[in-house]
């Protein structure tokens, strides 16, 4: 190589709570970021009325299935990096970047398929109006180049992140997006002499931003990594052996991030039935809790990316033991962050939300309690989750999650709303309560020390 990162045995005794910070802030920015540029974008739209913002929501919310599935598998992509770059094995590593790749690659051709197939009768059934429609179709028609880029851009984004270089996404995002907004701007109004697109113009920008992110990112790979191309032989001999295996490894994580947003969408559907008041309630605090609560989800995977890198090292269990106790004390830090940030937006409700009435911002402020609390456990819970797949345990994780999900957060939801109709308060209590149903499961499992002896021969 010729730029490599600092290793995850920095300090004498192994990694701290200090080289989580180094890999954990760069990802936490790129994704708070990430969520601010849906909100440009909209906003950027939303000059040229209902009716084209109303078709590039349902647009992106098609494409929005195809992106959350690449972005399940490229996570699965971050910890199996860390893995081979713990090894050292640069043959573990090139397997690893092609075979996710790969998949990548296919989930994002097969999305595109399966648009091209029913995107059109999807908008024609959802769409309030034919001009509605017709517009969405267009700026569909666009941003399949995103969804291209985008299986590519995030696959080697993971694969930074798992070699601990999480800069480099980053920059590649911090480039991108100025570019985005400005070429959108000119694009959907037709400034400097070209013609006005419109909605349409919203995906060109996109499409040539996400041209730019990819470019930078294939650039660095081929500046640091390229030496992995004069590399000989695959991890399992053979290339579709290889890409088996690592199948292997990244459905049970694909399937959980795919099963926690369905679950998400099947829970807000039934927020609507609540009375409007708590329902614009449970609207406002949900981007809250999602974007705050990246700091906490950010912290427990980089957690995991040095524990994998730890293990493919075959660390010392007292290594990993003093690396885990010292990131878990970081891990309830950003906890701490997090609930500040919750208790200042219900507290600041009457300022913020000014516009809104008396009692949604009443509802608001009863959410605190509930809010206060609920980073610590989900938090520690994510340490663990992230710890578990790093040494291989993926299915024991996937079952916690989906199980969790399916059996307690939904059904008590539809119960506590369509039946008992109970306050908003115990609505959003049924978080914190999936959080503590998953905790014993987690913790107990974590606890029995069987990750520490994980091998990574396969």
């Amino acid at each position: 190589m010729t730029s490599t990162p600092a290793t995850p045995n920095t300090a004498p005794n192994g990694p701290t709570a200090r080289n989580v910070m180094r890999l954990a802030w760069p990802m936490a920015l790129k994704a708070i970021i990430l969520h601010g540029t849906v909100v440009i974008d909209a906003y950027l739209v939303s000059a040229l009325g209902e009716t084209s913002l109303a078709a590039m929501g349902l647009a992106a919310a098609i494409a929005g299935f195809v992106l959350g599935s690449i972005l399940a598998f490229s996570n699965a992509m971050q910890i199996r990096t860390a893995q081979a770059f713990g090894t050292s094995d640069p043959v573990f590593l090139k397997s690893t970047l092609a075979s996710g790749m790969a998949v990548s690659v296919a989930v994002g051709a097969f999305g595109l398929l399966v648009i091209s197939i029913f995107g059109g009768p999807i908008i024609g059934v959802m769409a309030p109006s034919a001009e509605v429609g017709a517009l969405a179709k267009d700026y569909l028609s666009i941003f399949s180049l995103v969804i291209l880029g985008e299986a590519v851009g995030q696959c080697l984004s993971s694969y930074f992140n798992g070699c601990g270089r999480t800069k480099l996404p980053l920059y590649s995002f911090c480039l991108s997006l100025p570019v985005n907004v400005a070429s959108s701007i000119v694009l959907i109004h037709g400034y400097f002499g070209l013609p006005a697109y419109g909605v349409k113009g919203a995906a060109m920008g996109s499409a040539i931003a996400v041209c730019l992110q990819v470019g930078f990112l294939i650039w660095r790979l081929i500046v640091l990594d390229g030496h992995l191309r004069h590399v000989k032989g695959w991890r399992q001999v053979t290339f579709f052996p290889t890409l088996k295996r690592h199948l292997a490894f990244a459905l049970p994580i694909a399937a959980t991030f795919f099963s926690a947003t369905f679950a998400s969408h099947v829970c807000t559907l039934i927020y609507a039935k609540m009375s409007l008041n708590e329902f614009a309630a449970m609207t406002i605090i949900a981007p809250w809790i999602m974007v705050a609560g990246t700091i906490g989800m950010q912290w427990a995977q980089a957690t995991g990316i040095i524990v994998a890198q730890l293990l493919g090292q075959e660390s010392s269990e007292a290594v990993l033991d003093r690396f885990l106790s010292s990131a878990w004390r970081g891990a309830f830090v950003a906890a701490t962050c997090v609930a500040s940030i919750y208790g200042i937006v219900c507290l600041s409700a009457s300022h913020l939300y000014g516009d809104l009435s008396e009692e949604t911002r009443a509802v608001l402020l009863g959410f605190l309690p509930i809010l206060l609390v609920l980073p610590f456990p989900k938090g520690s819970n994510a340490i663990c989750g992230n710890t578990l797949r790093a040494s291989g345990d993926t299915i024991y994780v996937m079952h916690i999650f989906i199980w969790s999900q399916w059996l307690v957060r939904v059904p008590a939801t539809a119960l506590a709303v369509l039946y008992f109709q109970v306050p908003a308060f115990w609505v959003l209590a049924i978080l914190l309560l999936e959080e503590f149903v998953k905790f014993p499961a987690f913790h107990r499992r974590l606890f029995r020390g069987d990750w520490k002896r994980a091998t990574l021969v396969e």
